[in-house]
């Protein structure tokens, strides 16, 4: 693996920095994650995008994109992460195309890879339920064949942004009697379906960015299972690789790490600035390595992509420690900022930093649990990565 990039790639950064500069309007600080302004702000910016062929650059020219590197992609995204825009497109875009790729038949991948590609269709992910978070396999929500189609009954949690997602690919039960990973199959599902009902889920900062949705007697063409009929686990793995597989872990934490060494050199304690503090520099400087490790472990990613390979327990291991650095980043900036960092309202003039770090520091906590928690990405690295043995 190379860790320099090429001068054409080191042109390519400095072009997507200034798109961003010229594109990008965020919501404003008092917008909520999920809610309408937000969401406008996000589909504006991604429509633009779109139009210019960058929310799907890696993807084959045939399905809307430009038959980019994945290292051109990767850095794209590791772009607008910092600037704190939207760039992956969602499930959409990061997940369900290229999962559709690798197990889609045509008819599948000529209705929807075009429609994720320009930007009109964003999807959302029903895999987790009430009762199966981490032992996903253990799944309850029932899918029956019924001539030409099948029926979904059950239930889902967490599931991101379903109130502004036009579709929804879900794990569900199809074999009650084979053992749990092999009884479950895939289904693409249109949201206005009948019998689909969304409920939103608040979190404590007041944001809508997760949902509950109901199934009740849902018909679902059979023609919308992805994947052979009780095989969907194996489909499911592969796209939760993709899921794992990002650059914005350290994108976000290299922000972070920089605006709190600004506030450590411009504000004075007891014994002056901040940043004369010792233990506070080293602090930083730890933090700082951890981000470049992250970045390295996403860039090995994004290279396996590059060389058409399927990054498994590689990707877990940027997901584990790219969460968990979010995690130490966000604690020691609130010990930085004392008492004031505990703020979270971004429109109170007092906050520090926006209140950008007493929120961090809450929302950094599921960070570790979505996508697969660290316990599930220990047990792969462990696994597929070092051969141990299943307890």
């Amino acid at each position: 693996m190379e860790f320099q990039f090429t001068k054409a790639q080191e042109d390519f950064r400095g072009e997507v920095q200034q798109f961003i500069a010229r594109n990008w309007s965020p919501p404003p600080p008092t917008a909520r994650a999920g809610d309408e302004e937000t969401n406008a702000a996000g589909r504006a910016f991604e429509q633009r995008l779109a139009e210019k062929g960058w929310l799907t650059m890696a993807w084959p020219r045939e399905y809307g994109g430009l038959g980019a590197n994945h290292m051109d992609q990767m850095i794209f995204r590791e772009e607008t992460a910092y600037a704190g825009a939207p760039g992956s497109g969602g499930q959409g875009i990061s997940m369900v195309g290229p999962c559709l790729m690798v197990h889609g038949n045509e008819e599948q991948k000529k209705e929807h890879l075009p429609k994720i590609a320009s930007g009109e269709v964003h999807w959302a992910q029903g895999f987790s339920e009430p009762g199966s978070g981490s032992d996903l396999a253990s799944l309850q929500t029932r899918a029956i064949r019924d001539g030409d189609d099948f029926v979904i009954n059950g239930q889902k949690i967490w599931t991101s942004g379903a109130h502004d997602a036009d579709w929804i690919h879900v794990l569900t039960r199809t074999d009650p009697d084979a053992p749990k990973h092999r009884g479950i199959s895939y289904f693409l599902l249109d949201m206005r379906t009948p019998g689909v009902t969304v409920r939103p889920l608040i979190n404590m900062l007041g944001d809508h960015e997760f949902n509950e949705v109901f199934f009740e007697d849902v018909r679902v063409p059979a023609q919308n299972m992805m994947g052979e009929e009780n095989r969907g686990w194996y489909v499911g793995a592969t796209l939760l690789d993709f899921e794992r597989s990002g650059v914005n872990w350290s994108a976000q934490g290299r922000k972070t790490v920089e605006r709190l060494t600004g506030y450590a050199r411009e504000t004075s304690g007891p014994k002056g600035r901040l940043i004369d503090d010792a233990g506070i520099r080293q602090g930083l400087a730890e933090l700082r390595i951890g981000v470049e490790a992250s970045r390295l472990l996403s860039y090995r990613v994004a290279w396996m992509q590059s060389a058409n390979l399927i990054p498994n327990y590689e990707a877990s291991m940027s997901k584990v420690f790219g969460s968990e650095l979010g995690q130490r980043i966000a604690n020691f900036g609130l010990k930085l900022l004392g008492l004031p960092g505990q703020n979270v309202d971004p429109a109170d003039p007092n906050a520090p930093l926006k209140a950008d770090i007493g929120r961090s520091y809450m929302r950094t906590v599921p960070g570790t649990i979505a996508a697969g928690t660290s316990e599930i990405q220990r047990n792969i690295i462990a696994t597929r990565g070092l051969g141990l043995p299943r307890g």
